[in-house]
């Protein structure tokens, strides 16, 4: 029974995914010869009629095959809503993440738009439509490769302004997953001075970058904890409604003003996410 469920999810997804980039893609091809007003306006139509319903059927399949249940535990003193900018961070552990991230957050705040691996825009469709949408594209550059071409040290800061850009309009949800990577205990361990027990320790390069490109829209940054109580299951596992239960804690979080200051950043950004990192470990090792 489960892998009948599973397959017939991952149907819907593939399905709903194919049909809401071929919307994108015509989109896309008016957008071409417009300027000004007229294009920005297709932009906009991008976002709701691509995103938002794509994200809506996702949540509405899950929901009636009673695929999982997720409770959700809000504190939101600063209002979100969707008219507003916003950094989403959380803690990443599985590609049922993203989904989780997508539908939870729908109604809350505007379309999610996470940072992606550069590899990704060889997939088929999604890779393309997350291009046209204005989805960061980021590449993993080692330091030997830094020092070998000093130029590809600001790239990943040069694409990540460029989207901010697009960001501006309509407005947008920009996701950061700080860890860079899927948490597993054998990351942790191979960690040269791991800080926390739950969680890898936070890369701020593209939160900076970010905070710097939207530091004048941005209302303020939605923490999100992610906790699978059973175990952290694979996708095809929470496809197949493997995954009973899933606890997920939403706090909206004042900006402070120095962290958006370029001269002032760098100093106050280490501690602030600390302390929010911590507050997530204890979270995460609470949780039952």
């Amino acid at each position: 029974m489960g892998t009948l469920k599973g397959t017939v999810t991952l149907l819907l997804i593939i399905t709903n995914t194919v049909w809401h980039c071929l919307i994108l893609f015509v989109l896309a091809l008016i957008r071409i010869p417009l300027s000004g007003s007229a294009r920005v306006r297709v932009e906009v139509w991008m976002d709701h009629w691509v995103i938002d319903p794509w994200v809506a059927t996702n949540r509405w399949w899950f929901r009636f095959i009673k695929l999982c249940d997720v409770n959700v535990e809000w504190n939101d003193p600063l209002g979100l809503n969707r008219d507003s900018w916003y950094i989403v961070v959380s803690n990443h552990q599985t590609w049922t993440d993203i989904l989780l991230l997508q539908t939870t957050l729908r109604d809350a705040i505007p379309p999610v738009k996470f940072f992606t691996k550069q590899q990704l825009i060889w997939v088929p469709f999604i890779g393309v439509a997350m291009y046209i949408l204005g989805f960061p594209y980021v590449r993993r550059i080692s330091r030997e490769q830094r020092m070998q071409n000093p130029a590809l040290a600001n790239v990943d800061r040069d694409n990540t302004l460029a989207a901010c850009d697009g960001f501006r309009t309509p407005p947008t949800a920009a996701l950061n997953f700080l860890e860079g990577t899927r948490f597993t205990r054998e990351k942790h361990d191979r960690q040269q001075r791991p800080a926390y027990t739950h969680l890898l320790n936070p890369r701020l390069g593209g939160l900076g970058h970010v905070l710097q490109g939207l530091a004048e829209e941005l209302h303020c940054l939605v923490d999100v904890t992610i906790v699978y109580p059973q175990g952290v299951p694979t996708f095809w596992e929470f496809l197949k409604g493997e995954c009973p239960r899933v606890e997920i804690h939403i706090e909206s979080r004042r900006l402070p003003e120095d962290i958006l200051d370029e001269e002032t950043q760098r100093d106050a950004l280490v501690p602030w996410v600390a302390a929010i990192w911590q507050e997530k470990d204890g979270r995460l090792d609470q949780t039952p």
